[in-house]
């Protein structure tokens, strides 16, 4: 695996390579789990060579803490790399991808951000889009892929890939797993194994949803599902809503099959999770 850390060495190399070589590029933000590596696999499979990056990109952390806390494993993320046999890494520092003082581009996502995570992170989406635009400015794929989990960055994104005229594909992977249910991510990294059995509450609420739908309306699901919420304390819900896949705005009744989402974000020990199923 070729690791770069400067923009201008990865271009360079990116050019050199055949014309008609399909390139894929797996964007993330570090702490690599089995989550990240289904991305990888997927890519693997759709293109002939495959490129990752690694940043935790200041611009879509609202909250100083949580950027400062986010957890950092590039040597053995590098490893994970390296045996899944990734094709290229591009490991970069904030000077390569920002100047000083740099802040996030303002941009319009058709009303995708108003609901969820926009709601509780103001110009979250706008730094997820600024760096996006620049890292595809920068490796020029074929493809993108992006987990299911965060649901609507990936419908953002793929609404601003054709905002601004990129001709790149950009792929969701279905979201990876524990055996109890519970959601892949950086984040679980912080938590407890007593924080893991209770935050399986997320998995089985969207579940509940999910095999619950013909017998009860939106609102008293939402209702029912509010209260499992209420009745303990440990995990504080933030949201739960639910709601159309191609607007992501909240509905009253559901959809045709495969565009409706349910989508929670609860927080426990100072550690923000979400996660998602699509119906």
């Amino acid at each position: 695996m070729k690791i770069f850390e400067l923009k201008e060495d990865l271009i360079s190399f990116l050019k050199s390579q055949a014309s008609e070589k399909i390139i894929s590029f797996v964007p993330t933000m570090g702490a690599l789990h089995e989550g990240h590596m289904s991305l990888i696999e997927s890519a693997k499979q759709e293109s002939d060579l495959v490129v990752c990056s690694i940043f935790v990109n200041p611009t879509q952390f609202n909250n100083t803490c949580d950027l400062q806390n986010y957890p950092r494993s590039t040597k053995k993320d590098i490893e994970l790399l390296s045996h899944r046999k990734c094709d290229v890494l591009y490991l970069p520092e904030v000077k390569d991808l920002y100047y000083k003082n740099e802040k996030s581009k303002l941009f319009y996502f058709n009303g995708l951000d108003e609901f969820m995570e926009g709601a509780s992170r103001e110009g979250h989406f706008n730094g997820v889009a600024t760096i996006i635009e620049k890292l595809f400015r920068i490796v020029n794929p074929h493809l993108a892929f992006f987990g299911e989990k965060d649901l609507q960055q990936l419908q953002i994104i793929k609404y601003i890939t054709k905002q601004l005229d990129f001709s790149i594909q950009i792929i969701g992977v279905p979201t990876k797993r524990e055996k109890s249910g519970i959601a892949l991510s950086s984040r679980n990294k912080r938590l407890s194994e007593t924080d893991i059995e209770k935050a399986v509450l997320i998995y089985q609420t969207l579940q509940f949803i999910l095999k619950n739908k013909s017998k009860y309306t939106i609102r008293e699901i939402k209702q029912i599902c509010n209260e499992k919420f209420n009745s303990q304390t440990i995990l504080n819900l933030e949201y739960l809503e639910i709601v159309g896949l191609d607007n992501l705005k909240p509905i009253t009744n559901f959809n045709e099959k495969g565009k409706n989402a349910a989508c929670i974000a609860a927080t426990i020990s100072g550690v923000r999770l979400i996660d998602n199923i699509i119906f």
